[in-house]
């Protein structure tokens, strides 16, 4: 006995009316996020098979690594290590330089933010989206619009934690954008990416503006979003059309988008607490009324 199936058209108007479903409550309802975050969180163990073959092809070839190569990469890391203690001591001359001039000036901004290291897991598989995996989520203290860093510079914002990982944005994805300031002159504009990892716009920059090419490109920090000072970009090529009142600035991203594993998550600076007014260090505090003991 044979037995029809639903219709086909059926079947495509159940999907679109639960689609639209889906995109209601996703702006509409709050719990949508949970559902979102226990999914990344289920799907964590994917990311890590995922990323097996590369950590076991490592451990394979530091089994056949001779006495020879691990010299060399000592006498290199030694090496490496001077350069680093040195610029170290110079920073750390710097640092306390800076620290010193903003207690002159009553500033309350933090020099160094508080970072923590993480390892990219996993690459959106999604040609039209610049999004990776990293091993670090909410048990880790991250949360959504945190700033990730690499050795060279800017990578993006955690646009999604769960418990285990976090999908971060790169620069490079066509609907980010970073707010950012020439460190030669200080003009501010705006960054967004355009879909090629190699390739950032540089927008409403009028034509008599000053900006040349190799100009560095750092975070401004408006809208509190990126922290203010870290190196997102290089000016490439600009480009002035006649009439036009604004140039077309193409830049290079100074992080390493298709390479770096290890990443920066960085912390916003902690608010420092305000002194209570009662506190027993406070001048214009009340002195405490004496006991039993010191009236006796």
């Amino acid at each position: 006995m044979f037995v029809q199936g639903p219709v086909p058209g059926f079947r495509l108007l159940l999907v679109v009316i639960i689609s639209l479903a889906l995109i209601v409550a996703d702006q509409k309802l709050d719990r949508v996020d949970q559902v979102r975050s226990t999914l990344g969180t289920g799907l964590a163990p994917v990311y890590w098979l995922g990323n097996a073959p590369y950590q076991f092809s490592d451990w394979v070839a530091g089994l056949f690594t001779t006495r020879e190569d691990l010299r060399q990469e000592n006498e290199a890391l030694r090496a490496r290590l001077l350069i680093l203690e040195r610029r170290a001591l110079k920073y750390a001359a710097l640092a306390s330089e800076n620290n010193e001039l903003r207690r002159l000036m009553n500033s309350s901004e933090v020099l160094d933010d508080r970072v923590i290291v993480g390892e990219v897991v996993g690459v959106s598989p999604d040609p039209f989206s610049h999004e990776i995996i990293i091993n670090k989520g909410r048990r880790d203290g991250l949360d959504n619009g945190q700033a990730i860093l690499d050795a060279h510079g800017l990578m993006g914002q955690v646009v999604q934690a769960s418990q285990l990982t976090s999908r971060v944005l790169l620069v490079s994805d066509s609907s980010h954008a970073v707010p950012v300031e020439v460190v030669r002159n200080g003009l501010r504009a705006v960054l967004l990416g355009t879909g090629d990892t190699d390739a950032l716009e540089l927008v409403h920059v009028p034509d008599t503006a000053d900006i040349r090419e190799g100009d560095l490109l750092v975070s401004s920090g408006l809208g509190g979003r990126f922290p203010r000072g870290y190196p997102v970009a290089t000016v490439t090529s600009i480009t002035k059309e006649p009439g036009e009142p604004f140039m077309s600035i193409q830049a290079t991203p100074k992080a390493e988008l298709n390479q770096s594993r290890l990443v920066l998550v960085v912390f916003p600076p902690e608010t420092p607490r305000e002194p209570d007014e009662l506190s027993p260090g406070n001048p214009d505090s009340p002195s405490p009324s004496p006991t039993a003991e010191e009236q006796s």
